[in-house]
């Protein structure tokens, strides 16, 4: 039987220019197949790490137990701990070695959700995605990233990214692209 969101999107989506598959993801459906549901969020809001030459971006300061994943293949989940006590996913993006993600910000609710997804943290926590899902390949298994649509370039916003103040001129860069006007994005 085929899942409501279609099929996962292949390794060569994740394959390419970091900044092309943020703007791309938007609209595309998460999947985390867990506990008897199928839980769906549409995309609404991401911001590009580009990789060790970006000063916000955890790869910069090069491969580390935190890090290996972000340098590995694409199309893999890296989520990691922030604060303590939330965790974040991204998707790797282009080749290994390279050490570029997308992180996922904010989902639009579609199916099972439990609680909102407008922010990573929440985002992780009603999608039930954890440490646990650091590595896994979203081009198959229980979760996944499905086609859901494709946006229009006018209704995708960008700014600068949130929380990366330490970066100097890089926290100034449109590196936060998200869908003009939706209600489920984390910050204006």
């Amino acid at each position: 039987m085929s899942e409501p969101a279609g099929a996962p999107l292949g390794r060569s989506f994740y394959d390419r220019d970091t900044c092309l598959v943020a703007r791309e993801i938007l609209g595309k459906l998460l999947v985390h197949r867990t506990g008897g549901f199928v839980r769906i969020g549409r995309i609404v809001e991401v911001e590009a790490y580009l990789g060790p030459h970006d000063k916000a971006s955890h790869s910069s300061r090069g491969i580390t137990p935190r890090t290996r994943t972000m340098f590995g293949p694409p199309g893999h989940a890296y989520v990691y701990l922030i604060y303590g006590m939330y965790s974040c996913m991204n998707v790797v993006t282009e080749p290994e070695g390279h050490g570029a993600a997308v992180l996922i910000r904010a989902v639009e609710p579609v199916s099972h959700l439990l609680g909102p997804g407008n922010g990573p943290g929440r985002l992780t926590r009603a999608m039930q995605i954890d440490r646990s899902h650091n590595g896994a390949d979203l081009t198959e298994g229980s979760l996944t990233i499905c086609s859901g649509g494709t946006m229009l370039a006018e209704s995708i916003v960008r700014r600068p990214r949130v929380g990366v103040d330490y970066a100097g001129a890089w926290a100034r860069r449109l590196l936060r692209f998200c869908l003009r006007g939706n209600p489920h994005v984390s910050r204006p």
